[in-house]
């Protein structure tokens, strides 16, 4: 009889426990808002585009693998109308690579490009200045603009580009060359940033009549040039 007391104790102090780790896990999800885009095991949520070069992307040991053996390809995240949102992801090269998050994307209707769309670049490593940490715009019908590791862009009304730099942006002795990188996506409004590895990387600010901007499409993560390898994990937003 001397232990019940000791075991009802026990007992009343492990669900306090536990109710206070329910509580702080739920707290924490709220405080960070973050949800889960990859299960780990399949490429649910996600679809192939164009659908012929649905064999280049798979799951292997926990990682979404883009293979450029079929050519130029997307994999597109289901919720296909995103406006503003934040996302995190790591990628890595095995060897030479060239990938992206296309953002608000769409079809292009001039039919210059597959799709339209603002363009998180972190490939072209030594092709172009700085390209790799750029933002891309893959915007036909209206002017493509510059937007440089380190730049910060704003395009008035009119379309004009103004460029100042970002102190302390992420440099390329920052990327991990065929190690993993983080990256940060954050998309609100009019404006547009990004960071690598815990440093900004670029961003723009567009006052563009609405009409002329993008305002909303889908996510898509990149699969560039014939022959490379991507790896993907921990995609959230």
């Amino acid at each position: 009889m001397k232990t019940f007391p000791s075991l009802l104790s026990w007992t009343v102090s492990l669900a306090i426990v536990l109710m206070t780790a329910a509580a702080t896990a739920a707290d924490q999800k709220v405080k960070t808002g973050f949800v889960s885009m990859f299960d780990g095991k399949s490429l649910a949520g996600w679809s192939v585009m164009p659908a012929k070069a649905a064999k280049a992307w798979t799951v292997e040991k926990g990682l979404i693998v883009g293979n450029g053996g079929k050519g130029r390809s997307y994999l597109v995240f289901d919720n296909r109308e995103i406006a503003d949102f934040e996302m995190k992801l790591s990628y890595r090269f095995p060897g030479k690579g060239n990938s992206g998050i296309n953002i608000r994307a769409i079809h292009d209707k001039t039919k210059k490009r597959l799709f339209q769309g603002y363009h998180v670049d972190f490939g072209h490593v030594g092709i172009g200045k700085q390209v790799l940490g750029a933002w891309d715009f893959h915007t036909p019908g209206r002017r493509e603009h510059a937007c440089f590791r380190g730049d910060r862009l704003v395009i008035d009304e009119k379309d004009k580009p103004t460029v100042t730099k970002i102190e302390g942006a992420v440099t390329l002795s920052d990327i991990h060359k065929g190690g993993w990188n983080d990256v940060h996506v954050v998309v609100k409004g009019n404006r547009f940033a990004f960071s690598i590895n815990g440093k900004p990387s670029s961003e723009f600010i567009e006052h563009l009549p609405e009409e002329r901007r993008l305002k909303k499409g889908m996510i898509q993560l990149q699969l560039h040039d014939p022959g490379m390898i991507v790896h993907f994990r921990d995609l959230s937003i």
